[in-house]
């Protein structure tokens, strides 16, 4: 009995993502406009981010020549 369970409950949770995504073929505008918005919204945390990267990494990597201090 509780194999039987155990089995049902583990197919029950291995089918569920699947009717979870049945109907996102035909997904209308304002879920397309939704995806969009993040994917924006991601993009512009993005950039910056890589741009400090890019100059943190030319600061370490830069030679270590000092001004003199006036």
């Amino acid at each position: 009995m509780k194999t039987t369970t155990l089995l049902t409950l583990t197919s029950l949770l291995a089918a569920s993502p699947v009717y979870a995504a049945a109907d996102a073929s035909s997904s209308g505008f304002l879920l397309w406009a939704f995806l969009g918005f993040f994917a924006l919204l991601i993009a512009t945390q993005i950039l910056p981010s890589l741009l400090l990267l890019v100059g943190i990494t030319r600061a370490v990597t830069h030679s270590k020549e000092t001004l003199p201090l006036k």
